[in-house]
């Protein structure tokens, strides 16, 4: 019976051996680690000097130029100018996010429900601003328009360096500078300092004139790449149309390349009047002799541009063009 008596003996040593191990693990485990303080990073918009927290915790944005970017880098919106962001940026289809509307007839009071602590705002709905703020005081409001007088590629390449800034993009965003210099200088190098250029914006079956430097979207690419005008007009405004200007003008004129925005193609599907681009300008009787439509040297903004002006969007352009560029100088080189 010594055994039995041995082994309950044994076990209760045991038991108080584990129970003292497990008191000095315990007592070994180190106490909760304190949670790092926030990060936060000093970026400068167009209305001065701002220290964000980053990453935010609710992003809010309204400017068509940084769309396809955030969408590109993953960052989760919590509301947003659904309406006016094209269909191939995801935010489009994403449920979750507060559609604030169009600039028009915006819901701005929306926003206070999400409780941003960053609102990336501007193009259309940099007449907003003040609301926002008053709405959410709280909030950083980021506005990284073009500004006037300083050089359109140097803006939308800022634009990206500060976004990257933000979310911990840098590499991302340099990417995108370096892609866009890239196009850019390809674009220099092709064309021959000479042809004359017209740029040009259609919609509603209409032709509207985009004068050099100050028109539409179009306007800053004669300054990005050297262009020679191939017309100048008095007045010439930044309408999202263009100016008006008649196919006589356009034929006297003789550019050697139309470069053109289709401001409907975004809205075609929604449009059963719509007219594209190319069936106004290629099929007008009286532009038939024009050097740039003869030669078929028109070169088209991709179908989004209207509600996509952004960094990318100019870089497939300006890679589109060079392309027609550096083609045309080889036919020519063939032919001589």
């Amino acid at each position: 019976m010594s055994v039995p008596k041995l082994f309950t003996a044994t076990g209760v040593g045991l038991a108080a051996l584990l129970a003292l191990t497990g008191c000095g693990s315990a007592q070994a485990q180190p106490e909760e680690t304190a949670q790092p303080a926030a990060t936060t990073v000093t970026v400068e918009d167009n209305n001065g000097t701002h220290e964000i927290v980053t990453p935010p915790t609710s992003v809010v944005a309204t400017d068509n130029r940084t769309f396809q970017t955030l969408d590109d880098w993953g960052i989760e919106l919590s509301a947003g100018a659904v309406s006016l962001m094209p269909e191939s940026v995801s935010y489009k289809t994403n449920d979750s996010i507060i559609d604030l509307g169009s600039h028009r007839e915006p819901d701005l009071e929306s926003v206070v429900a999400v409780q941003p602590d960053l609102i990336i705002n501007g193009q259309r709905f940099a007449q907003h601003h003040e609301a926002l703020a008053s709405l959410v005081p709280d909030a950083t409001i980021l506005e990284l328009d073009p500004r006037d007088g300083e050089p359109f590629d140097a803006e939308l390449k800022r634009q990206v360096t500060v976004l990257g800034e933000v979310f911990g993009k840098q590499t991302e965003a340099q990417k995108l500078v370096d892609d866009f210099d890239a196009a850019v200088e390809r674009a220099r190098a092709a064309y021959n300092g000479t042809d004359p250029v017209m740029a040009v914006i259609t919609s509603g079956g209409e032709i509207g004139y985009v004068a050099p430097t100050t028109g539409r979207t179009l306007g800053p690419i004669f300054d990005i790449l050297g262009l020679q005008p191939s017309l100048e007009i008095d007045n010439a405004s930044e309408d999202h149309q263009g100016d008006d200007i008649s196919v006589e003008a356009i034929a006297k004129s003789n550019p050697a390349w139309i470069l053109v925005m289709d401001r409907d193609a975004v809205f075609a599907a929604e449009d059963p009047s719509y007219q594209q681009a190319a069936t106004i300008l290629e099929d007008t009787e009286a532009l038939a002799p024009v050097t740039a439509v003869s030669k078929g040297q028109i070169i088209y903004m991709p179908t989004e541009t209207y509600l996509n002006e952004g960094i990318q969007t100019y870089t497939k352009f300006l890679n589109d063009f060079a392309e027609a560029l550096e083609n045309s100088k080889a036919l020519e080189n063939d032919a001589q």
